[in-house]
C-alpha cells in the first residue's frame, strides 16, 4: 500500500493532513450544533462589519 492510500480523503478533495484554520470556531463549546455555529459565525460577521 502506498503512502497516499493510507491518508483518508475528505469531501473537498483534500486530505486529513491538510492544515485547516479553525480559529473562527475557538469560542464554541465542544458539541455545539449547527444552530450554535451559525449564530456564532453570524455574530462574528456583524461585529466585523461594525468595526
Amino acid at each position: 500500500m502506498s503512502k497516499d492510500e493510507d491518508v483518508p480523503v475528505v469531501e473537498d478533495g483534500g486530505t486529513d493532513d491538510d492544515p485547516v484554520d479553525t480559529d473562527h470556531l475557538d469560542d464554541l463549546e465542544a458539541g455545539a450544533g449547527c444552530t450554535e455555529i451559525w449564530e456564532h459565525l453570524s455574530e462574528r460577521r456583524e461585529r466585523a462589519g461594525s468595526d
